[in-house]
C-alpha cells in the first residue's frame, strides 16, 4: 500500500488541513495476507505523484491507499477521488478522517470483485492509480482490462520483476505472455525503479512504477483475442523450440508457411503483429473447416 510511516513524513497539500491529515494517522500491523508493504519514502511519493500529474478535471480511483499517503496528495488536486480498500481497519481509518470530504468515496472490497461500471464514469475518464500487492498483480490488471473502455491511465508501483517484462519488446529476455497480452491493450511506459528500502516492512525484492494507457485504437487487433492468448501462451510453454514446432499442436506448418513471417524463429523473437497473423490464419482456417 502506498503508506508513510508518520505524517511529518509526508508533504501536506494547502488545501487539506493539518487537522484532517492527522486524524488519518493511523498505527498499522502490515497484514501479510494482505501482501501491505507500506512506502515510507516521501521523495519516492512526490515522484509518483508527479508521475500521476493529477489536475482538476480527474476522476482517480486509487486501490490499495493504506494509510493515505499518497492519497494527501491526491484528494486536493482531482476533481474526485475513490479509494479501494480491502483492510477494514484501513478502511474505516480513512473514512473517518476523511469523512467530510465531498469529492472523496471509499469502498470496502476487493479490487476483483468490484464493478467498475458501477461508477459514475464517462467513457476513457477513470485513472487508475495504486501499489498493486505481488500475489494479485497481475490478475488485478487483466481484471482492469476488462474494464477499458472506462479507463483513461494505470499508474502502478509493481514488483521490478513484473514491470521488466510488461515493457519487454521483441528479442528481450523477459518476453514473454505477460507482456505480449498487456501490450495488445496497452501502451506500455516503465517510470523508474524503486528500492526495497524505501517500504515499511522492507521486501525482498525491488520494485518499479509503471504507466499503462489503454489504446485508443488497437494497434494490431485479433480477429479472436481468445484465439490469440492460446497462440502466445502455446508458443511461450515451448520457447526453446522454433515456431513451426512449437505451433504443431495449433496450425499447420502448410498454414504458417503461407504468412510474411520466418517459422524457424523461437517465440521471443516474434512480434506481437506476427502473432494476431498466426492467431487469424487459425481463425480463418477454423471458419473455412
Amino acid at each position: 500500500r502506498w503508506q508513510a510511516t508518520g505524517v511529518n513524513m509526508v508533504h501536506i497539500p494547502h488545501k487539506m488541513s493539518s487537522k484532517t491529515a492527522n486524524a488519518m494517522a493511523l498505527q498499522h500491523r502490515p497484514r501479510k495476507r494482505f501482501g501491505q508493504n507500506f512506502l515510507r519514502d516521501t521523495n519516492v511519493i512526490e515522484r509518483i505523484v508527479d508521475a500521476i500529474h493529477p489536475t482538476g478535471d480527474d476522476h482517480i480511483i486509487e486501490i490499495g491507499p493504506g494509510q493515505g499517503a499518497l492519497t494527501k496528495y491526491l484528494l486536493p488536486a482531482c476533481r474526485k477521488l475513490e479509494v479501494i480498500e480491502l483492510d477494514r481497519d484501513l478502511a474505516a481509518h480513512l473514512a473517518e478522517g476523511l469523512q467530510k470530504e465531498e469529492h472523496f468515496q471509499i469502498h470496502q472490497q476487493d479490487v476483483l470483485k468490484f464493478d467498475f461500471d458501477t461508477l459514475d464514469a464517462e467513457e476513457k475518464s477513470l485513472r487508475i492509480v495504486g501499489n498493486l500487492p505481488y500475489n494479485i498483480s497481475t490478475p488485478v490488471m487483466f481484471y482492469l482490462l476488462k474494464y477499458q473502455h472506462l479507463i483513461k491511465d494505470m499508474t502502478f508501483m509493481l514488483q521490478l520483476e513484473v514491470v521488466n517484462r510488461l515493457a519487454a519488446k521483441t528479442g528481450d529476455k523477459n518476453y514473454g505472455r505477460l507482456g505480449l497480452m498487456v501490450q495488445y491493450h496497452c501502451q506500455v511506459e516503465h517510470l523508474f525503479n524503486v528500492p526495497s528500502a524505501a517500504f515499511t516492512p522492507k521486501p525482498k525484492v525491488s520494485s518499479a512504477i509503471v504507466r499503462l494507457a489503454p489504446h485508443p485504437t488497437l494497434p494490431a487487433p485479433a480477429r479472436d483475442v481468445n484465439c490469440l492468448k492460446l497462440v502466445i501462451r502455446t508458443a511461450f510453454n515451448q520457447r526453446r523450440k522454433i515456431l513451426k514446432n512449437s505451433l504443431k499442436s495449433l496450425v499447420s506448418e502448410e498454414v504458417l508457411n503461407t504468412l510474411p513471417l520466418d517459422t524457424s524463429l523461437r517465440p521471443e523473437n516474434l512480434s506481437l503483429q506476427d502473432y494476431v497473423l498466426i492467431s487469424d490464419a487459425i481463425s480463418n482456417s477454423d471458419r473455412n473447416d
